[in-house]
């Protein structure tokens, strides 16, 4: 049996939307192989995708270019250990495992790896995703260009400088899909209690948030310039706006984002 050119280490949904976004692109399926404990999964995987699978993570690993750990933070040291003795020399070790640093996971491979350690959200899972990047010692160009590849199959991305920037990517992107539910469901009840049927608030919501949504993605403009251009001078879009900055709406949103960066960095202390 030939080797896999990339393993996944793991394959839940962000691994699943990572493939198939490979996949699209352009990539054999035959040179990936996927491992997983789960058999439901691992069947679910190989049917959608035609790639290869495998119970034992070692055994996916060998061979391969480049390793995508896609495990939970709580199993990935466990996962590590097993892995140092058959990994590729020359391999390199993508994680996008949330709030495990770069030394932690230097340290459960025991020998020095080239990692890279990135954070994609869930709209990967529709190739809409924004995934932020961190490159460890000894990862050069080349190593940038395949991750890139990767993860730029399933969206947008971009390098970090510093590691400890990646809490605040996780506040901002990893967990910020979750905000703009939350702000969507409240209009949607708002609606509601103004007298619109239930049906029909959440459809206003839904596609509000996908067409300002595809505004600001394709637009050249600002969030604040193309929000000032849809706000009229004592109009509605004012009124609606100086309530959110009355209620402290401008403060809950800092507190929401440095809340979720210092569980971020909590979770990578354990």
């Amino acid at each position: 049996m030939t080797t896999v050119s990339i393993a996944f280490i793991g394959g839940g949904n962000m691994a699943q939307a990572l493939i198939g976004g490979l996949v699209r692109s352009g990539r054999s399926a035959e040179s990936i192989g996927v491992a997983d404990p789960g058999a439901a999964v691992r069947e679910r995987v190989a049917a959608d995708h035609g790639v290869r699978v495998m119970a034992d993570n070692c055994a996916v690993v060998r061979g391969a270019e480049v390793v995508v750990l896609a495990v939970k933070p709580q199993v990935m040291s466990q996962v590590l250990e097993p892995l140092a003795a058959v990994l590729e020399p020359g391999a390199l070790v993508i994680s996008v495992a949330a709030g495990v640093t770069l030394q932690q996971l230097q340290a459960g491979l025991g020998e020095p790896v080239r990692l890279i350690r990135a954070m994609p959200n869930t709209p990967a899972l529709f190739a809409v995703g924004m995934t932020g990047m961190v490159a460890g010692s000894g990862v050069d160009d080349c190593d940038r260009l395949r991750a890139e590849g990767i993860l730029g199959c399933v969206g947008e991305t971009v390098w970090l400088d510093r590691e400890e920037l990646m809490d605040v990517v996780t506040a901002i992107s990893g967990s910020g899909p979750a905000y703009f539910f939350a702000l969507a469901e409240q209009l949607a009840l708002a609606g509601e209690r103004a007298g619109l049927a239930p049906a029909i608030a959440a459809q206003l919501a839904r596609q509000t948030a996908h067409g300002a949504g595809v505004m600001l993605a394709r637009s050249d403009h600002s969030a604040g310039e193309l929000r000032a251009r849809v706000t009229s001078p004592g109009g509605t879009t004012q009124a609606a706006l100086e309530t959110l900055h009355n209620g402290g709406f401008e403060r809950l949103v800092d507190a929401a984002v440095v809340a979720a960066a210092r569980r971020g960095r909590q979770l990578g202390e354990h």
